[in-house]
């Protein structure tokens, strides 16, 4: 049953992903990390690692639209659950991101590429945390386009990162131990972005209406 309904609302929810925040942070998220092969020489891994974490930043605002939905209002009443219209739509973005994340870190000089692995997850987490503000502003609000507050938001929280560089490891090298820590807690952000997913796309219990209920009238006998 499962597998019938995917294949029949694959079609409609592709043409319907927000193609065009997708492309335009896409591409200049890709613009962001040719810029690391522009100087005559190849730039230092501190450099490198400022231009991939600037690339999956604005990779990240595209995800923001993701959840975007014109028709909520109408699909709100399909047998389909929220939740599995949200893992659909995420399911099938998730091959492009792989994508675009692999040819960004291409982009980038193997002399001043950072490791692979730390790169992946701060991206991973930066990405799932606008998926999370997308996800409780749809769970929250009755607004059928949520991206924009979602990216705003984003945007915020990334400018309050780059005032504690040395807490988030926007600064060091792999060998200091302090920025190994720091590793650990973007780990910790994306297990909580993505617990917050999992639970913020659940069907919300119905409000309980607040009118008073009304009381017999007497009858006149």
């Amino acid at each position: 049953m499962h597998a019938m309904t995917v294949r029949a609302l694959a079609a409609p929810v592709w043409r319907s992903l927000p193609w065009r925040a997708l492309i335009a942070a896409g591409g200049l998220s890709l613009l962001l990390a040719s810029t690391a092969r522009l100087p005559d020489r190849a730039p230092d891994p501190e450099l490198g690692r400022l231009v991939l974490r600037l690339t999956a930043l604005a990779g990240a605002l595209g995800l923001a639209f993701l959840l975007d939905d014109p028709a909520r209002r109408t699909t709100a009443a399909t047998p389909v659950g929220r939740a599995f219209r949200a893992a659909l739509r995420m399911a099938l973005a998730a091959p492009l991101v792989a994508l675009w994340w692999t040819a960004a870190l291409l982009l980038v000089p193997v002399s001043s590429r950072p490791e692979l692995t730390p790169a992946t997850v701060e991206a991973a987490a930066t990405a799932c945390a606008a998926l999370a503000l997308a996800t409780l502003a749809v769970r929250f609000t009755e607004t059928a386009e949520v991206g924009r507050g979602a990216a705003v938001r984003l945007g915020v929280a990334a400018g309050v990162t780059l005032l504690v560089p040395d807490r988030w490891g926007l600064l060091g090298t792999p060998a200091d131990p302090w920025w190994q820590v720091t590793q650990l807690r973007w780990a910790a952000v994306l297990a909580l972005t993505l617990a917050l997913c999992a639970t913020g796309t659940r069907e919300p219990l119905r409000r309980r209406s607040r009118r008073p209920a009304r009381r017999p009238t007497p009858s006149g006998d």
